[in-house]
């Protein structure tokens, strides 16, 4: 539908429009479901209007979030701070998920290098080297650094702890190995990565292309920018100057398939393995 080959990110609005171009260049795309109309989501925090409060996808705040947040307690390890504009437009286009169910769901847990090593001890276990497949290893997810470096850690009891620096800034990457698309809705300390408000999968994400790579660089503070993630002390992160800090140390990240026959690997292996004579046995005899 767009020129453009690669695209950074895809937001999808949580109400039905029509798909409209924002942007040029690596652009997101943002897409309406069902190939309705889509409203605009509010971002980075804006408040949202009536209408978008109401529209489906949108849970409602509670007073508890809307009130305002107090000190926040002095905890060791990293939080993520909200960093400096990023450049990183956005662009609508249709998207209709097959299930309500996400395809596939990840956490990983991340923290500074004593944090990951007492989480690993926590949990019983010696580390292991970090791989971050989801669902049936068609998609893969890193978190890299401003090089665009993974940055280092490890798999141990069923959690995926990632090392990080203080200051330093990151990004969340998205890399799909199928000829098909992906919605990805994510968030980081409990916040939606798109409006910062708590995290939900029923709202909508990003885009990730057939064969394309997703880069999520910040939360998003309107069509073209977003705020940096940067690792930071946990008083100081986004979550904690904005609510609460309970959820600190952990991204998270529901895959939606599209709806739609695709070419998958899990399609491929059921092709490949398929049984010929699935009955074979032995005759039974007559009644």
């Amino acid at each position: 539908m767009f020129a453009e080959r690669v695209r950074r990110h895809a937001w999808i609005p949580s109400s039905p429009f029509p798909a409209v171009a924002l942007a040029a260049g690596l652009a997101a795309v943002l897409a309406a479901c069902g190939g309705a109309r889509a409203q605009k989501v509010a971002a980075g925090g804006y408040p949202p209007s009536a209408a978008e409060a109401a529209a489906p996808g949108n849970a409602a705040v509670s007073g508890a979030e809307a009130a305002a947040p107090g000190p926040a307690q002095d905890r060791p390890g990293l939080g993520t701070s909200w960093g400096e504009t990023v450049a990183a437009p956005i662009h609508f286009a249709p998207f209709q998920r097959a299930s309500a169910a996400p395809w596939a769901e990840l956490a990983l847990h991340y923290n500074d290098a004593d944090g990951v090593l007492a989480h690993a001890r926590y949990l019983g276990v010696a580390p292991a080297p970090l791989e971050v497949d989801a669902g049936d290893g068609a998609l893969s997810v890193a978190v890299v650094d401003d090089d665009g470096r993974s940055l280092p850690g490890f798999t141990a009891g069923g959690r995926t702890l990632v090392v990080g620096d203080d200051g330093e800034r990151y990004r969340i990457v998205v890399r799909n190995a199928t000829d098909a698309r992906f919605e990805v809705v994510a968030s980081v300390d409990g916040l939606d990565v798109i409006d910062g408000r708590p995290a939900d999968p029923a709202r909508r994400g990003y885009l990730v292309d057939p064969h394309g790579v997703l880069s999520i660089d910040g939360f998003r503070t309107s069509d073209d920018a977003v705020a940096a993630f940067r690792f930071g002390r946990v008083a100081d992160s986004y979550a904690a100057q904005t609510g609460s800090d309970r959820n600190v140390g952990v991204i998270g990240l529901a895959i939606f398939a599209e709806r739609g026959a695709r070419w998958s690997r899990g399609e491929l292996h059921r092709r490949d393995t398929a049984d010929p004579f699935p009955e074979r046995g032995y005759a039974a005899p007559p009644r």
